[in-house]
């Protein structure tokens, strides 16, 4: 019992990486579309920003600074104010 308790706990925490990497991919192009572009293929961006995020953990961590950054801004703000974070996410 004990051995597939740990098997558990370490299988969800190997996948919170990936999810984590959806929901930011997600937010990230889904802005990207609302803000600047709305023929923006949405679907493609996040598909390659998962790819990314799955082989390249500093890819992976701008994702995560550029969402976090962006969450909650206007899109003018967003822009001036995360443009750096964002900028190798999203074109």
């Amino acid at each position: 019992m004990t051995l597939r308790l740990v098997t558990l706990v370490l299988f969800a925490l190997s996948s919170c990486g990936a999810i984590d990497s959806a929901l930011d991919c997600r937010a990230i192009c889904s802005r990207y579309s609302s803000c600047f572009d709305a023929q923006y293929d949405v679907g493609a961006c996040e598909s390659r920003c998962r790819t990314n995020a799955s082989n390249d953990t500093d890819y992976r961590r701008k994702a995560d600074q550029c969402s976090a950054c962006i969450d909650e801004r206007a899109c003018t703000s967003a822009t001036f104010n995360c443009a750096v974070q964002c900028s190798s996410v999203v074109p």
